[in-house]
């Protein structure tokens, strides 16, 4: 679909005419704007003058994700055949973002940044992530009176004023946040230096000595505190209380909830039990085929599974999956999603789907052959696949057809990752209604995951293992150190990043006291880090669970 069509007014911008046609992805927020209908992926606030909208913020818009152009008042900008054919031939990519200024012009040095930079080398998460912060920190700039190559220090310095501390600004964010914002800015700005396109880059840097004697340049306006939320790690008692109140519908003594309404408790419990004992991130888990799932086997605690590197963070790798999680994504399989995939084929809706993709043939390596409407045949390895083509994946049996996608919608249809934030929520809303302070993300499953994991293999090498400090380092030297296994399973880049930002309450505590020579389990060695360190969330032993 037609992602920008402001040439009726963008006639000075000829040069740059091409680089607005394109297909828009899906957005969940469409606005029409007179004299015709653009739809935008951000909220833009209109100013009309004589019949002509002009915007006052950047618009961002994707290529890609099919259909046909649809133009109000009879506007017509003559053939729209072959629209994938013109992208390739401008050198678009599917899914590349556009920004385009208040004035409806884009910037052909931007569209050379989305497409051969190592922007482009990021996962989709990562780019959807920093071209909406570039969206912002443009505005913000357009609103002074300056574009985006003309950003100063002191714009930066009253952006990040603004962003964390601003008294008039409704959505302040954390650290963390502003970290990340800052790290997608200092990518742009360097690029662009490198390139002469701007003086200097707004990211002041200093130097900062390391650990090692090394000295490396970090920004001026880095953050001195990134936590995210002083509890980023559930016990598992508190874990299993939350997912029992929150997503099952029963009350905090145990008993069923006789007013509980909720009608995917199968799938949502499914989808936090593989969370809380894989680690996998939300877009890893939440993009999960049926035929990358392990099959269940007599006898096994934990099941191997592959990440696909486009759902990944960084790269694809390996997890490990609890007998007792996939035997919950089994049950919601047979029951509550093959009900809803018999409801759909009754209706009809999956033959509707324009850019289905029916998939032939799946190797024993993740080869994968799918035929396209029209014909067409498409492969790929399924780690090549990302979040969006894995919900285009079906499969025709004798009822009809099916969709890969593990986790579906009452309806039916593929449920985007992103929605699980909305489950969560309803969930910590009811706890609290419900008087518990326990709460839970999908990261916190995640961290959870790993501080478990790390607190077992701590035990099973000083205890089990009866293991002396030499032999200790033997052993570590064949299989590694727990901390580079926690980073492999977590998928990190460094072992750097598993140390000081996801296992923070291990900062400062000396396992060897934790860990006593009784042996104690590691829910009650959690349960002594929610007490000494506040970062961990915990409920009372008597609570029911």
């Amino acid at each position: 679909m037609i992602i920008a069509v402001f040439a009726a007014f963008a006639g000075t911008f000829a040069t740059a005419s091409a680089f607005w046609y394109g297909r828009r992805m899906p957005q969940r927020r469409r606005i029409g704007y007179a004299p015709f209908c653009v739809r935008s992926a951000c909220c833009c606030r209109p100013c009309c003058v004589v019949g002509v909208c002009v915007l006052s913020e950047w618009s961002l818009f994707w290529v890609g994700g099919g259909g046909t152009p649809s133009l109000s008042d009879g506007l017509s900008l003559g053939s729209w055949s072959g629209l994938p054919e013109r992208e390739q031939a401008l050198g678009f990519r599917d899914r590349q973002p556009i920004l385009v200024d208040p004035r409806g012009r884009v910037d052909p040095r931007l569209v050379g940044f989305f497409r051969r930079s190592w922007f482009s080398t990021r996962s989709f998460g990562t780019q959807d992530a920093y071209v909406r912060d570039y969206r912002l920190f443009f505005t913000f700039l357009w609103q002074a009176g300056r574009s985006w190559d003309q950003a100063r220090i002191e714009d930066l310095a009253n952006w990040e004023h603004w962003r964390l501390r601003g008294e008039g600004n409704p959505a302040r964010i954390g650290g963390a946040k502003w970290q990340r914002e800052l790290a997608a800015l200092r990518g742009l700005y360097d690029w662009a230096a490198a390139r002469e396109i701007v003086d200097a880059s707004p990211v002041a840097l200093r130097s900062v000595r390391t650990r090692d004697g090394g000295v490396v340049q970090v920004p001026e306006l880095a953050p001195s505190d990134v936590r995210s939320s002083d509890v980023k790690w559930l016990t598992p008692r508190a874990y299993r209380l939350w997912r029992d109140v929150g997503l099952r519908g029963r009350r905090p003594d145990g008993r069923v909830d006789t007013a509980w309404r909720g009608r995917n408790e199968g799938r949502d419990v499914a989808f936090a039990d593989t969370s809380f004992s894989s680690g996998l991130r939300r877009r890893e888990a939440g993009s999960l085929l049926t035929v990358e799932l392990p099959e269940l086997e007599v006898g096994r605690r934990y099941y191997p599974g592959r990440v696909g590197r486009a759902v990944a963070k960084r790269a694809g790798r390996y997890f490990y999956v609890a007998h007792e999680a996939l035997k919950a994504v089994e049950s919601y399989r047979l029951t509550a999603r093959a009900a809803a995939v018999r409801r759909a084929q009754k209706r009809g809706w999956y033959e509707r789907i324009a850019d289905l993709r029916v998939v032939e043939h799946v190797g024993r390596r993740g080869e994968i052959v799918w035929t396209e409407r029209g014909g067409r045949t498409g492969r790929a390895h399924l780690g090549e696949l990302d979040a969006r083509v894995r919900r285009l994946l079906y499969r025709r049996g004798e009822a009809g057809l099916e969709p890969l996608a593990v986790w579906l919608t009452e309806t039916g249809m593929p449920l985007k990752y992103t929605s699980w934030n909305q489950v969560f929520e309803r969930a910590n809303a009811r706890c609290l209604v419900l008087g518990l302070t326990v709460f839970a993300t999908p990261h916190m499953l995640r961290h959870s995951m790993a501080l478990r994991v790390l607190l077992s293999l701590h035990f099973a090498l000083d205890r089990r293992l009866g293991l002396s400090p030499e032999q200790r380092r033997d052993y570590e030297e064949l299989y590694g150190n727990v901390w580079a296994i926690v980073k492999d399973l977590l998928g990190h880049r460094s072992e750097e990043t598993t140390r000081e930002i996801y296992l923070e309450p291990l900062r400062g505590l000396q396992l060897e006291t934790l860990l006593s020579d009784d042996a104690p389990e590691s829910t009650e060695v959690l349960a002594r880090l929610a007490q000494r360190t506040g970062l961990v969330l915990d409920v009372p032993v008597g609570a029911w669970v």
